[in-house]
């Protein structure tokens, strides 16, 4: 019995389910160079970019641990002509190449997404709405206003037809939402523009948290006084409540991100509906051997339930009888 662990996002399809969050190991050419080669990886993702190139936060900005990971990098990156410049080098790769868009104003995240939307080698976007870790500057997707005025600006001249040929998708990285109503309350913008979005990322770090190191009594990173987002296992529950609510709110390709570990967080992650799983503190800690690791066993996970492919169990997830 075969076991295919390939999937589609929007009609555009990746060879593998798996591929990286757009915060780790993804800011050079070398890096996506890596992406590409692997066999495992299922998309090239690049980091967040902005307008111009940028360091990022003073270091230390990175620390994990057993439970967790907090990280406040402040979006070190090459900026967004770079990262359109090397679509046609990662062309040879045959998979998608997404762009991970976070510009530091709304302004720009229009000016950046226009640009790319014209360049026929980059397969997708990723506007990051998301990123907590930007001193001075509020995360736009728990601004409902916010967030609808930027969509309705960045899609007036937006033609349909550019995402419809599959040519190229559009999707939004979510924050982590924990009350209901705001689940409905994003849905619902998302929802007034499903000709243009056809993929959400659920989630990115959950934001402002604080780890403390043991040895020293001290806060592990230096960036706002030790506060930064926290990924790692803490947050798989969260990860999947978004994944699971939005799958049901939307009619969207929901990408999972969040707490994955091991190849069960990534079948739980498409079982609540995701189409495929991003995965960065682990890919942090362990390299671009934790996409090979994964995979082989999610394929065991899968024979032994006799599933032959993922649309076989996604989001079949069971409910207890009341």
């Amino acid at each position: 019995m075969s076991v295919d662990l390939s999937t589609k996002i929007a009609g555009i399809r990746l060879s593998n389910c798996m591929y990286n969050a757009s915060g780790v190991n993804c800011i050079t050419g070398d890096e996506l160079h890596i992406l590409g080669k692997s066999k495992f990886t299922g998309v090239i993702q690049t980091k967040s970019c902005t307008l111009n190139s940028r360091e990022g936060n003073p270091l230390p900005r990175y620390y994990d641990n057993i439970m967790c990971s907090i990280n406040s990098s402040g979006l070190p990156n090459l900026g967004y002509k770079y990262y359109s410049s090397i679509s046609e080098e990662m062309s040879v790769y045959n998979k998608p190449y997404i762009v991970s868009v976070s510009g530091l104003s709304p302004n720009d995240n229009i000016v950046i997404v226009d640009h790319l939307k014209e360049n026929q080698d980059v397969n997708g976007i990723e506007l990051n709405l998301s990123c907590p870790n930007i001193v001075g500057k509020p995360q736009i997707g728990y601004d409902f206003c916010a967030m609808s005025t930027l969509l309705r600006r960045l899609f007036e001249d937006y033609a349909p037809t550019i995402i419809n040929n599959q040519k190229q998708i559009f999707g939004l990285k979510l924050p982590p939402y924990f009350d209901i109503s705001h689940f409905t309350q994003a849905a619902d913008i998302i929802n007034e523009y499903k000709n243009h979005i056809n993929f959400l990322t659920c989630i990115n770090s959950i934001g402002n948290g604080i780890v403390i190191n043991p040895q020293t009594d001290s806060v592990t990173i230096k960036p706002k006084n030790g506060f930064g987002g926290i990924g790692g296992s803490a947050i798989k529950a969260t990860a999947l409540a978004n994944v699971r609510k939005f799958y049901e709110l939307t009619d969207c390709s929901i990408i999972g991100c969040g707490g994955v570990e091991n190849a069960r967080d990534v079948y739980e992650h498409i079982l609540c509906g995701a189409s495929a799983v991003q995965v960065g503190t682990q890919f942090k800690k362990s390299g671009i051997f934790v996409f090979e690791c994964l995979s082989r066993n999610l394929q065991k996970i899968m024979l032994d339930k006799k599933y032959n492919c993922i649309e076989d169990f996604r989001g079949k997830l069971n409910y207890l009888d009341c």
